[in-house]
């Protein structure tokens, strides 16, 4: 078929149309029929505008904006209405729909005009200001123009259904070929990474055996880990850190433009002095990582699509919480890795300023009010947070009070291009960010320690220790045990935590078991109720097992005790309650989910 405006629909158009360099992947065709609910709710809606005299896009556009919300979810994708991003030139647009698949990478773009613009004139003033032509539709209520890899591919008239329905199947259908190579290629990145892992793995062990300069650098690293994260840290973990590093350093330089990052960042820095020693002589980290070049380069494409920092951060928590289902399901589980829906972040963030305002006449912006995330993951509350503070405050606040810390290797190199990402698109000028430590929020309160991997990460928890903390927000990990005793996942211990636990909420149980109280969430909230001392506001979202569960009765009495006004939004989700997983809870795990505000006003 000749790629020109067809008169009428033939479903068999579809499977003749030629989508140029795109492909018809796993979104193929919509069920979509003349007669159907949302098909007849469009054209009702319209209607009634016509009766009514409305023609303004604000207005027209609403009924297409429903319809492309069902289509979207048939595909299980999303649409993002008013998406904001950056044209090629730099310059800020907001586009009026975005179908974004699971990993927030872009399907399909939308563009509404009213019913008396020239479209064919809009189209040309949207292409000179750099809107995107991948694969976008624009349209009003009498037509549709769709743009495909740059070139014009379909204008209709969609005032009769099945041209309309024409319209959404050519949109819906069309796969940009990045998106399709990087879908595949998440296939192979984890059916080759275990294996990759695992000759790594035996060729550390070589190392140990036969190279004295890697045994000596590797045992001087490990002594590290073990005084900045566990004391009882195996070798085997650290090992895994570096396998990590090995896998994942080319992506994180690639996809945030910043070849500079093992020499920027003071932990990588430091992993890639023992990496130099194990692979001297031993072998060429480029030929070792072939077998995923397919997946680097798709991954770099898919990076590619995302037109705006945004998309590139909500892309690589995606990535980084997918690598690890795949790469190691234990270490997953343990640290409770799930990515924080942006709505949660954003209304966490919007009442800690609310609350600050209110309760205490600041903002996130005073001087003093220094913010701690313990548990930060990718950044993601973090880089939030310098989004409401003000310009002329944001310099002073991400050099001396904004501070977080991370456990985890990957999450730590993520969230630090996060937050010196933010900052250099908030400034255009490009400063480290020091206010992250990668350390064991819970190990800080041990007495005994000595360098925390290196000198500027051990200074800057020594900035962070002095530091009188007014806000603690973020998403602690929450995993009461394991499903049985052999699965070698268990939770660890720590003197100190455990300790204030037991002398406050276990002290004041009445429960036979209390085991729940030694999860790590309930600690979290323990640790930041100690944290702010006599005043200051704690925001976490967490299992929501303590609102109600009987071994937590003590805890509630000490919150109670503790604060002067609590806000506890339960979002339910506990699948122990009936509930299906997918449908019920906010993260798809299967206990309960509450956002929790905690407020001390002395």
């Amino acid at each position: 078929m000749n790629q020109g405006t067809p008169n009428q629909y033939d479903p068999d158009m579809l499977d003749e149309y030629d989508f140029s360099e795109g492909v018809r992947g796993k979104y193929a065709k919509l069920n979509l029929k003349p007669n159907h609910k949302a098909i007849r709710d469009y054209y009702a809606t319209l209607q009634q505008y016509k009766h009514q005299g409305i023609t303004h896009e604000g207005a027209v556009s609403s009924p297409f904006d429903t319809l492309l919300h069902a289509c979207a979810k048939q595909v299980n994708a999303t649409l993002v209405p008013q998406y904001p991003m950056r044209a090629p030139k730099g310059n800020r647009i907001v586009i009026d729909g975005a179908i974004l698949d699971a990993y927030g990478l872009p399907l399909g773009y939308w563009e509404a005009k009213d019913i008396d613009h020239d479209l064919t004139k809009a189209v040309q003033e949207k292409q000179n200001a750099g809107y995107p032509l991948d694969n976008t539709l624009f349209q009003t209520p009498q037509r549709a123009i769709l743009y495909q890899n740059g070139a014009e591919v379909l204008d209709i008239d969609i005032t009769e259904p099945a041209n309309l329905i024409a319209a959404l199947q050519y949109l819906f259908a069309y796969v940009p070929p990045a998106l399709d190579n990087w879908h595949t290629a998440v296939s192979d990145f984890r059916e080759h990474v275990p294996d990759l892992a695992s000759k790594l793995k035996e060729l550390i062990e070589q190392r140990h055996d036969t190279d004295p300069a890697f045994k000596k650098a590797f045992s001087g690293f490990y002594d590290t880990c073990r005084t900045a994260i566990n004391p009882e840290l195996s070798q085997d973990a650290v090992e895994e850190m570096l396998i990590q590093h090995i896998l994942t350093e080319r992506i994180f330089r690639t996809v945030f433009n910043n070849s500079a990052f093992t020499r920027r960042n003071i932990i990588a820095r430091e992993i890639e002095n023992v990496v130099d020693a194990l692979i001297r002589q031993a072998f060429s980290r480029e030929e070792f990582l072939k077998p995923l070049d397919r997946f680097y380069v798709a991954i770099e494409q898919a990076a590619m699509l995302c037109r705006d920092f945004t998309q590139k951060q909500h892309f690589l928590n995606t990535f980084y919480e997918k690598f690890f289902q795949g790469f190691s399901e234990d270490v997953a589980d343990t640290h409770g890795i799930v990515y924080t829906p942006q709505p949660i972040v954003d209304f966490m963030v919007k009442s800690v300023e609310y609350i600050l305002e209110t309760e205490f006449g600041r903002s996130l912006s005073d001087t003093g009010v220094h913010i701690i995330d313990p548990f930060v993951g990718t950044g993601n509350f973090i880089v939030r947070l310098m989004q409401d503070i003000r310009g002329t405050a944001l310099e002073e606040k991400y050099r001396h009070a904004l501070h977080c810390n991370e456990v985890m290797l990957l999450p730590y190199y993520i969230a630090s291009l996060n937050i010196e990402q933010e900052y250099f698109q908030c400034t255009e000028t490009y400063l480290p960010f020091e206010g992250i430590a990668l350390a064991d929020t819970f190990e800080l309160l041990e007495q005994q320690q000595g360098e925390l991997f290196t000198r500027e990460n051990t200074e800057r928890v020594k900035r962070q220790k002095a530091a009188d903390m007014f806000v603690v927000i973020g998403n602690p990990p929450y995993n009461a045990g394991q499903v049985n005793d052999s699965d070698n996942n268990r939770n660890r211990k720590y003197a100190t935590m455990d300790a204030r636990v037991a002398e406050t909420y276990t002290e004041d149980s009445k429960a036979t078991n209390k085991n729940a109280l030694y999860d790590p969430y309930v600690k979290a909230i323990r640790w930041a109720s100690d944290r702010i001392g006599d005043e200051g506001v704690v925001a976490f979202v967490t299992n929501n097992g303590f609102l109600d569960g009987i071994a937590f009765d003590g805890m509630r009495k000490h919150l109670a005790d503790d604060f002067d006004a609590i806000y506890v939004l339960d979002l339910g989700g506990n699948a122990r309650k009936g509930l299906k997983v997918s449908d019920a809870n906010v993260f798809g795990i299967r206990v309960g989910v509450s956002i929790n505000l905690f407020v001390k006003n002395k």
